[in-house]
């Protein structure tokens, strides 16, 4: 039942996928501050660490058991019992790592809207909670044969789990945290823009073993999500360019933004496009995504690093693409273009939801975490910086 080149494909996949979660550290490490580069760096960390153990130990089971009335997993492999090398095509062990790499990863994006200001000992609590009573019932939702499986949602590789989850959850945290000292008074200009675009040539590197890794098996729709992975990359790193350049100058921390914009429209399509649809998809999310950064700078957000801007309205975006670019000869359905308007409709209720909840339980985590224990550092350490007042470390030239 395993085949030996599947295997391999999904190990190195799982590989490339973890790789992401250190280049959303160097990525927003990049962009704060450098008194809370190293921070950021160990948020990324901390969060592949804790959700990992988080996993193996029941969050596999909450995804992927056996559905409980469309909500949720059944315990049945809690500490990986059932869980091991047998299984159709890849081992059972090696799904749920990858499906562990991507948990991880999306708790990564969370920390955006609480950059250089939350304790450490409070994202542990809250990434503990966030996970299970978040991102786990989103993964069953859509994968594990929950309802909007069942409704005939699509997300191939987590528009709606990953990037509307983590994109409105750091929203709901900003919100909660509340403003960076000094912010829209004191220039917060990133510190490393070089590191910034490491980061993010490392998750773009490591999107292809997050999108054609999704298809469970190296065949011609691996091939499919590889390709349209990286023409909505660069569609989507153009047009964002181009907008910019439009408005003032075309800076590099937009141009990657837009490559990450386009990224994430195409993941829950990735399975179900033709490489053709990837050019409108990553362009117009380029575009979104950037309107969106525009809004949130307008209205005075500090929703630091724009997690909900490119991820969280990105993510949107590319589920309801998703409903108009679908073509059965991809992925087996059809979408508004090729004559069903109903893949829409059900794409947009599932991101109606997705939002609802994620925003949501994550607003509630939030207040309750921080009334029992204080989200936030203290004036004095924020000032110092997180490198420092929680690391004891700092950056040397």
């Amino acid at each position: 039942m395993i085949d030996s080149g599947d295997t391999a494909f999904i190990l190195i996949c799982t590989a490339l996928v973890m790789l992401m979660t250190p280049g959303v550290g160097l990525f927003y490490g990049g962009l704060v501050r450098r008194k809370n580069f190293i921070s950021m760096l160990a948020l990324a960390f901390i969060a592949l660490a804790l959700v990992s153990i988080q996993w193996v130990i029941c969050g596999y089971s909450l995804a992927f058991g056996t559905d409980v009335h469309g909500v949720i997993g059944g315990l049945e492999y809690v500490f990986l019992q059932g869980v091991g090398m047998d299984g159709d095509g890849i081992p059972d062990l090696l799904f749920m790592a990858f499906q562990m790499v991507f948990a991880g990863l999306t708790l990564a994006i969370v920390t955006s809207g609480v950059a250089e200001r939350i304790k450490m000992s409070s994202f542990v609590v809250f990434g503990l909670l966030w996970t299970t009573l978040v991102y786990d019932p989103l993964a069953h939702w859509a994968w594990g044969g929950g309802w909007a499986a069942e409704l005939g949602a699509l997300d191939f590789a987590g528009g709606t789990v990953v990037h509307i989850s983590s994109g409105f959850a750091a929203l709901a945290l900003a919100l909660v945290i509340g403003k960076r000292l000094g912010f829209g008074s004191h220039g917060m200009e990133p510190n490393n823009i070089p590191m910034v675009l490491l980061g993010g040539a490392l998750l773009w590197f490591g999107w292809f073993g997050f999108n054609a890794g999704s298809a469970l098996a190296a065949d011609g729709l691996a091939a499919n999500a590889f390709v349209v992975t990286n023409i909505a990359a660069s569609a989507g790193a153009l047009a964002w360019l181009c907008a910019a350049w439009v408005r003032g100058r075309p800076g590099s921390v937009g141009m990657i933004s837009g490559a990450i914009a386009g990224l994430v429209a195409i993941t829950p399509a990735a399975g179900f496009v033709s490489p053709m649809a990837a050019i409108p998809i990553g362009a117009l999310a380029g575009l979104v995504c950037y309107g969106a950064l525009l809004l949130r700078i307008r209205l005075g957000l500090d929703e630091s690093l724009d997690a909900w801007a490119i991820h969280g309205m990105g993510g949107i975006f590319g589920a309801l693409a998703t409903g108009i670019f679908a073509v059965a000869a991809v992925g087996g359905v059809d979408g508004l273009f090729y004559g069903n308007p109903g893949q829409f409709l059900i794409q947009f209720v599932d991101v109606a939801v997705v939002v609802a909840y994620s925003f949501g339980v994550t607003y509630i985590i939030a207040r309750a975490v921080d009334a029992v224990m204080g989200l936030r550092v203290s004036e004095e350490e924020e000032y110092v910086g997180l490198d420092i007042a929680q690391h004891g470390e700092s950056v040397r030239v």
